[in-house]
Parts: structure tokens; C-alpha cells; sequence
């Protein structure tokens, strides 16, 4: 019998009537989306599994986001950036990360501030890890074996800080399938706004060529940052997603 694959799917904030910025998603659509993931895994014969993953700890992950998922018996990983945790406005406070966590849902860390890692000093990259992986723990009071990569940058000196700090797993945004058991570095597929359901739903067909096309999108996209660099690249990001004024994604 053909290996059950595994498709992460990485989403942001989840709004009622959604946004222009292209990393909101309206709460009716994201329903929509989890009602596919339900149907998808309890089909014994799905040969493609979907795993949700949310990053940055939106406060609407908790207050739009985690209702819609328990309804549809669904468990997502978020991904949090501790330092905005109880600091910054629009992101959860820590009772509301302690109550996501006591729900069932799972936990990993987003990094400290959202820095982007592959610009960090060596120090300032061990404390992006370190200092994130401890504070949730403390909070928590649990285990945080996981970690997302901000802006989806990484080196191998990134991946190397990352196991030196204890985690046993690190998500890019590299849209691309996990194969079970996951690898140490696992792909993402990040979901816009633009997404359409039967978009969504055509990237769990096995012999569907949607995510080999998005694949050569992304090196595209990474030839680009290569090339213009991380601040010229992040205007141009910030344009062609319609980036809102108060987000701060990397």
C-alpha cells in the first residue's frame, strides 16, 4: 500500500470578513478549510493527510481560530513568538496561550522577537532560540520541542543553532510533502487569503501537479531574496501582499 503523506499547511490571522492582506484569512473560508481537513482525515483512503500550523500566536487564534477547529475535531501546531506574548497588541496574552494549550492544541516557538535568524549574531541567535524555547516552557509548563522559522529563513548555521537549542523539529515555508515520520526540517505551504477551496482541496490529490508548480514558485521567490536582498525584498513583499500597517511579519 502506498505511504500516507503528510501536506502542512501554515496559516497567520483568521478574521471575520477577512482582509486585503493577504495574510488574513476570513473566519467563513478558514471554516470552509477545516471542514475539508476533517473529510480529508477520515478517509481511510486519503493518501495525503493535512496538518494545520499557525505562526506568530494572532490573538484571533485563540478567539476565532480554536473554536472552529474543535468544532471539526481538529488539532493545529502554533507557532509563537514569545517576546510579542502579553506585549503586543492584536496577540494573545499568556492565559490565553495557557487555555490553547490546555485544549489540546499543540505548541512550538516562533523565535523571541520575529528577527529573521539568518541576520543575527551568533549571540543574538541563541537568544532568539533559547530564551523563546524556555519562556514557553515556563508558562506552559510543557515541553517545546518545535520550532518555525520567521520569514522562513534559514542557513546551516540557522539548523545548527536550532538542534544545539533542544529542538527536535524545524518548519520553513518551503511548500513541500512530509513523509511519516517527519524529518527534522519540515515544508509548509503557506494559505492566503486569495485561497481558493477547491484550490485548497486539489493539493491532496496524489497525482495533482499544483504543489510541484508552487515549488518552483518558491525557488523563484528565493532567487529573488538572494538577489535584492532582505530589506529591497521585504518592500516588494510588503506591496504584492498589501501588508497592513500595525502586522510586522519579516
Amino acid at each position: 500500500m502506498e505511504q500516507v503523506k503528510q501536506l502542512c499547511v501554515l496559516y497567520h490571522e483568521v478574521r471575520p470578513g477577512g482582509s486585503p492582506y493577504l495574510y488574513v484569512l476570513d473566519s467563513v473560508q478558514f471554516e470552509q478549510h477545516c471542514k475539508l481537513f476533517s473529510k480529508l482525515l477520515a478517509n481511510p483512503d486519503c493518501r495525503i493527510n493535512p496538518v494545520v500550523t499557525f505562526d506568530d500566536g494572532h490573538v484571533s487564534n485563540y478567539e476565532v481560530a480554536l473554536p472552529l477547529l474543535q468544532n471539526y475535531g481538529l488539532t493545529a501546531r502554533f507557532f509563537i513568538t514569545a517576546g510579542w506574548t502579553g506585549q503586543k497588541p492584536g496577540y494573545m496574552g499568556w492565559e490565553d496561550l495557557r487555555k490553547l494549550h490546555n485544549s489540546g492544541q499543540k505548541i512550538g516557538a516562533h523565535g523571541w522577537s520575529h528577527a529573521l535568524l539568518t541576520r543575527c549574531s551568533p549571540s543574538a541567535l541563541e537568544m532568539e532560540l533559547t530564551r523563546s524555547r524556555l519562556t514557553l516552557e515556563d508558562k506552559l509548563g510543557t515541553s517545546i520541542t518545535t520550532m518555525s522559522l520567521p520569514g522562513g529563513r534559514y542557513n546551516k548555521r540557522v539548523i545548527a543553532a536550532c538542534e544545539a537549542a533542544g529542538y527536535k523539529q524545524v518548519y520553513t515555508s518551503e511548500p513541500r510533502m512530509v513523509e511519516k515520520p517527519a524529518t527534522f526540517l519540515v515544508g509548509r505551504l503557506n494559505i492566503q487569503g486569495d485561497a481558493t477551496l477547491d484550490w485548497l482541496a486539489s493539493l491532496f490529490e496524489p497525482a495533482g501537479h499544483v504543489l510541484s508548480n508552487l515549488q518552483k514558485q518558491y525557488r523563484v521567490k528565493a532567487a529573488a531574496k538572494s538577489l535584492l536582498g532582505d530589506r529591497l525584498y521585504q518592500k516588494l513583499w510588503a506591496v504584492l501582499n498589501r501588508e497592513e500597517a500595525h502586522t510586522d511579519m519579516g
